[in-house]
């Protein structure tokens, strides 16, 4: 899928409106993880190059239409000032007589960014007036947020109703990488998904069915499909009102040509805790009473396998609960094997991200996505809003 990007429209000294997403983890203040700043510095240094005055734009946690202190984007500046060796004015709204003002008077080549969207009720509403208010403040509009582009909110989608509206380079590079998984994968091509819920992957599931050559199943969304399968599962996280489509889903692997891999062993502990008691069974014999934590030896070795002959790897979801270090084992594995695949390599979804992170392979992918929700429905097939309202080529 391609847009209009920053590069193909003239922002030479022109005031131009970024929506970022620079919904950062914090903890008592302090950011434990810019990794989504970092990523819009590609865009933020072309257009400050271009002598551009930006304005940027983003949300930040879940304030529900309020102001809530702790969720101010102060700390983001002081970050962006860091990663940029630039001042960043720090705004304390987001529209009004004093933003309109302060943007008024920036000179060319300054940053500014502005206050939480979300203090606003009428963002999360997509208020034609709210998002007439932002665009006011610039000439271009420039979407570099993929994790918000998923949502038909004034700062994504009502903005670009008033302004030219092209792509930002980080919004490019997403759509390009997961662009070319759903439409010319080299192959062979392996999906491996995991993570809590089967109700988060149906979507991709029934997307990927016809185009991967293998999925590759772990994660606590596996137990519903084994139960599906007749298995016992113990005290393992199963979607009961999911086990009849996860039935289905079975059904229509026997028609395609993808090789459909579930865990064949299991870690399974009696509680979730690092001194838990632990061992491996295979999927036949999980105990009453104890949980899948993780996949076993026997199944990352065969999901290891399959990721180093893949051509094209997209991974979304842990294998388990990897944040407790005894159940961490089978996430690690496949982590290894994706960062040592030699073809193109595709990451989605914070707690994967995470992952990568944690066990220091982050840079060895081709491309970890900023976007959870936004990559999912992405390899569903949906057409994300915020795309569709952007300039075509």
């Amino acid at each position: 899928m391609r847009k209009k990007t920053v590069r193909d429209i003239e922002v030479r000294g022109k005031r131009v409106l970024v929506r970022v997403d620079f919904n950062v983890p914090l903890e008592e203040g302090r950011i434990t993880d810019d990794r989504r700043i970092r990523e819009s510095l590609p865009t933020l240094r072309y257009l400050l190059d271009q002598g551009a005055t930006v304005i940027l734009a983003s949300h930040l946690g879940r304030p529900g239409g309020k102001v809530v202190p702790s969720l101010r984007l102060r700390p983001v500046g002081e970050r962006l000032e860091e990663l940029l060796g630039q001042g960043v004015r720090v705004l304390e709204d987001c529209v009004g007589p004093e933003v309109e003002e302060a943007v008024r008077n920036a000179p060319p080549g300054s940053i500014l960014l502005l206050e939480n969207l979300r203090f606003h009720p009428e963002e999360e509403a997509n208020d034609p007036e709210f998002a007439r208010s932002l665009a006011r403040l610039a000439e271009v509009f420039v979407l570099d947020a993929f994790g918000t582009a998923h949502r038909a909110h004034a700062s994504t989608v009502g903005v670009a109703r008033f302004l030219p509206a092209v792509a930002g380079l980080l919004l490019e590079k997403e759509l390009r990488y997961l662009g070319q998984v759903l439409e010319a994968p080299e192959r062979p091509f392996v999906a491996v998904l995991g993570g809590k819920k089967v109700s988060d992957k149906i979507g991709v599931i029934q997307n990927l069915l016809a185009r991967a050559d293998a999925l590759l199943i772990g994660g606590a969304m596996a137990y519903t499909f084994l139960r599906a399968q007749g298995y016992a599962t113990g005290a393992s996280l199963v979607e009961e009102e999911k086990l009849p489509l996860a039935h289905e889903l079975l059904g229509k692997v026997q028609q395609e040509r993808v090789r459909f891999l579930l865990p064949m062993d299991v870690v399974v502990a009696d509680r979730i805790s690092e001194d838990a008691r632990v061992k491996v069974v295979p999927v036949q014999e999980i105990p009453e009473g104890w949980i899948g934590v993780d996949i076993g030896p026997q199944t990352a070795r065969r999901f290891a396998e399959e990721i180093r002959q893949a051509r094209t790897v997209v991974w979304n979801g842990p294998m388990g609960v990897f944040e407790v270090p005894p159940f961490a084992a089978g996430t690690r594995a496949v982590a290894e094997a994706v960062a040592t695949c030699p073809g193109t390599t595709v990451v989605g979804g914070g707690d994967t991200a995470a992952a990568l992170e944690r066990f220091g392979l982050a840079d060895r992918v081709d491309h970890v996505s900023t976007g959870g929700g936004a990559s999912l429905e992405f390899l569903e097939g949906r057409e994300l809003p915020g795309v569709a309202v952007l300039l075509d080529p």
